[in-house]
């Protein structure tokens, strides 16, 4: 079973999760779900990526799994170094993109229960209630994982778009 513990967020941390709230409205407004998340490699590499489930005519379009295919290119030891914001906790599938990839810690603003509480259904499809945690904790490997960070800005981009 993997270990999954937390650590104290910072300001730092704060600021790239903007960043991915930032990429979230990026990809509402070209049409696509609202969700976006980067990736801070070691020695200060960055990877970002938007959700792509419409423009790209994808389901597995995630951001964070988007985000795990261009990070699938980095060397897997830097990977486990790096940190993963996003602006919304990684669903079910996407934790198991970050779990694979080697990841190494995850940090996210609003929680799938957040989420969950907007979001009745998607296209016939109620949402999935799994939080990343316990993917995670189902793996073999420890993976820091940060949050709810109560940021406005992640429940804004969500209003009103799933209505």
């Amino acid at each position: 079973m993997t270990l999954v513990t937390s650590r104290r967020v910072t300001e730092g941390d704060r600021r790239w999760l903007e960043r991915a709230v930032a990429l979230a409205w990026q990809a509402r407004e070209r049409g696509d779900h609202p969700f976006g998340a980067l990736l801070v490699l070691p020695g200060g590499g960055l990877l970002e990526a938007l959700n792509s489930v419409v423009t790209g005519a994808d389901p597995t379009g995630h951001a964070e799994t988007n985000l795990v295919r261009l990070a699938g290119k980095a060397d897997r030891a830097s990977l486990s170094g790096s940190v993963l914001y996003t602006s919304t906790e990684p669903c079910a599938m996407c934790a198991g993109a970050i779990y694979w990839s080697g990841i190494g810690r995850v940090v996210f603003a609003l929680s799938e229960e957040g989420l969950a509480g907007m979001v009745e259904e998607e296209e016939g499809v109620p949402p999935l209630r799994l939080p990343s945690r316990e993917v995670f904790a189902r793996g073999g490997r420890s993976i820091v994982v940060d949050g709810p960070v109560g940021l406005v800005s992640a429940t804004a981009v969500h209003e009103g778009f799933w209505a």
